[in-house]
């Protein structure tokens, strides 16, 4: 009962469309296209923007379907300034990628209003495909190359429809010449990506782009920092384990070293990045190797399994290690890098009979937080370090602790609060309280930042660390067994740590609905058959991240190495391979039967009247084709050459007279005047 009307609603808007002039037609299907175009940056440009334009195209149809004058320049001109001054007011800039996105959105739609010629036809067209570019400013991920792709066949479509001069051919046959032209690009696209010489880093881009909509791990922490970025389901990198991986428990990737407080904020200890890495580390038991696929930061820290053995070798960029065993780049990590680490799960790491520069891993702020100074203060009457970290752990586990992604807001002591208040926070207020304790009971502490965990996709066995992993311990350092990691969410939420925290929301925008590459990034883990879809398209993205976004200028020489290597190992047989297919040709040449040049004309026109929607039925002739053509939409000097030609070639098949010498050059010059 329901497809009945829906069925009648398709049926008036198909009578509708088939009754409007063929260049509001033309016109709407152009619209369309510039819809899909412009559709995507709605999800990160301002709400005025994309009230506008939509306001902006709406105009456009009403005034197309009803016929009436485009507006007068008077109107147009005051518009577009105003527009102007509203971006150069949201961004203060009109330069750099995101203001100059939303200018060029703006153009194409106010050129909608403009088209008075057919110069402008194409000047429409050609904005739309440069604005497509723009597209990958913000999501390079395969659901929006595909909607890319289409938003170009489109494109092609609308601006072919322009081109027929004589009858116009369905809608789908022309969206299907739009989509064939795609598909016939492919083959010389993919030869350019694996060989054109590509350019280290972005095409285009400002320097204060780099750093705009990014999401990591910061060089600070301070309560309710990391339950923030746990709310987050963006991917922070991707690992694929050469080695047999740990267990879960064990999965911690290590970051910053935190040795400064304030009070309230954890920052590192000022001079010691850049300090001699590895010093005093000793690895124990087995190499883990793995590789890591790490997604753009804006941030110099690199990640690997706590403790990598050495700093990794990064593509462009110069790798260090410090002596907190902090990996960072030289630069600001703006592009998808991978590199290869080395980690040994099993370390002893500065395992000193003393503590070099102990004085820093023991300051704490005067004035600030005195009961948690005064508790960790008893906690000297157990002589082994081992004792106090215990009764910490011991209070954390057996007192009415809450671990909670939403704690409470603190105010000035926040150790304090939480301690013997609130009782309610996230990782980072658990290892914050614990440092702090340790130091007042006079045990070296700090605390480490970084992920743990992550989620193994079955499809293609790579582990998915998010943002939403992210994660705080601490580092206590024992005379003789030197820093030893405690996680004190632990004793309160071991499941933490034994198994992936439930998947956070994905990242929404003011619509409501994500990014258009994590349409199948949803919380489906109740139905298998979801699931699998979400292991299924993740582990598609992945292999799109790992072959096309990340293939780098030194992978595009490592590939092309591999193929002249290989070239000359096989040329040999591709020589004898191409001889066979010569001699092959050659030989169905020869067989081939000769076509008849007059047959050879008149199957072009055919093809030609086809093209015009006037396609020659199996069991038609000359005569019964001519006879259809006289009464079909076509210019005078293309009816008459059809006309002429049919005529002729059904004298030369059927009439009694021996042909003409000079018909073959006569129905040629005919098809070409038709043409």
């Amino acid at each position: 009962m329901k497809a009945r009307p829906l069925a009648a609603i398709n049926s008036r808007l198909a009578g509708f469309a088939a009754r409007l002039p063929r260049d509001k037609t033309d016109t709407l299907l152009l619209l369309t296209a510039a819809l899909l175009v412009l559709a995507p940056h709605a999800l990160h440009l301002p709400l005025w923007v994309s009230t506008l334009c939509a306001v902006t195209l709406m105009w456009r149809v009403v005034i197309t379907v009803r016929g009436q004058r485009l507006p007068p320049s008077l109107v147009l001109l005051p518009l577009a300034a105003a527009s102007m001054a509203g971006v150069w007011l949201t961004y203060h800039t009109v330069l750099g990628r995101d203001a100059g996105v939303a200018m060029l959105v703006l153009l194409v739609a106010f050129k909608m209003l403009e088209m008075r010629a057919r110069r402008d036809l194409f000047v429409v067209v050609f904005l739309c495909f440069f604005l497509l570019l723009t597209t990958f400013f913000y999501a390079q991920g395969i659901g929006t190359a595909l909607m890319m792709g289409a938003s170009v066949a489109v494109l092609l479509a609308a601006q072919l429809s322009f081109q027929f001069t004589g009858a116009l051919p369905p809608l789908g046959r022309r969206l299907w010449l739009g989509a064939r032209t795609v598909l016939f690009a492919l083959p010389l696209a993919a030869l350019l990506f694996f060989v054109f010489p590509r350019m280290q880093g972005p095409l285009w881009g400002m320097p204060g782009d780099a750093m705009s909509g990014r999401t990591g791990m910061s060089n600070s922490m301070a309560p309710g920092s990391m339950a923030s970025l746990a709310q987050s389901d963006e991917t922070a990198f991707r690992v694929r384990f050469i080695d047999p991986p740990p267990s879960h428990a064990l999965l911690y990737w290590r970051g910053l070293v935190l040795g400064d407080f304030d009070g309230r904020v954890w920052t590192q200890v000022a001079h010691q990045r850049g300090s001699a890495g590895g010093a005093g580390a000793l690895m124990r038991g087995r190499a883990i190797r793995h590789q890591v696929t790490l997604e753009p930061s804006g941030q110099r820290w690199l990640f690997a399994l706590d403790l990598p053995a050495a700093p990794p070798q990064v593509a462009g960029h110069a790798s260090s290690v410090s002596a907190e065993q902090e990996m960072s780049a030289a630069y600001p990590i703006d592009t998808r890098v991978r590199y290869d680490a080395v980690s040994h799960p099993g370390y002893s790491l500065q395992a000193d009979a003393e503590l070099a520069g102990a004085a820093r891993w023991l300051a704490l702020p005067f004035g600030a937080n005195p009961r948690a100074l005064a508790a960790g203060d008893a906690l000297r009457g157990h002589a082994d370090p081992f004792d106090r970290v215990r009764a910490v752990l011991r209070g954390f586990r057996e007192d009415t602790f809450v671990y909670t992604m939403e704690p409470p807001l603190l105010g000035r002591h926040t150790v304090d609060e939480f301690l013997f208040k609130t009782k309610a926070g996230f990782c980072e207020h658990y290892a914050s309280a614990f440092v702090f304790l340790m130091r007042a009971a006079g045990v070296p502490a700090r605390v480490v930042t970084g992920y743990q965990g992550g989620e193994v996709n079955p499809v293609d066995g790579f582990l998915t660390v998010r943002q939403s992993d992210a994660h705080a311990w601490a580092e206590v350092w024992v005379a003789g067994r030197g820093w030893l990691r405690v996680d004190p969410t632990a004793a309160v939420a071991p499941e933490r740590v034994r198994r992936p925290l439930a998947r956070a929301p994905s990242r929404m925008n003011r619509f409501g609905i994500g990014a258009l590459d994590d349409l199948m990034n949803f919380d489906a883990d109740s139905i298998p058959l979801l699931t699998q879809l979400r292991y299924e398209w993740s582990a598609l993205n992945n292999g799109w991240n790992q072959w096309v976004l990340n293939y780098t200028p030194e992978r595009q020489r490592g590939v092309l190495d591999s193929f002249a290597a290989g070239l000359v190992n096989v040329k040999t047989l591709a020589a004898l391979a191409l001889l066979l297919v010569l001699l092959v040709a050659a030989h169905k040449r020869r067989n081939r039967p000769r076509l008849d040049p007059i047959d050879a004309l008149y199957s072009a026109l055919c093809l030609q009247l086809g093209r015009l929607g006037l396609a020659r039925a199996a069991d038609e002739g000359p005569n019964d084709y001519r006879a259809r053509i006289d009464s079909a939409r076509l210019e005078p000097r293309q009816k008459d050459a059809a006309a002429r030609f049919l005529r002729l070639y059904s004298a030369y098949k059927y009439g009694a007279q021996p042909s003409d010498p000079g018909l073959a050059a006569t129905l040629k010059t005919l098809l070409t005047k038709f043409r």
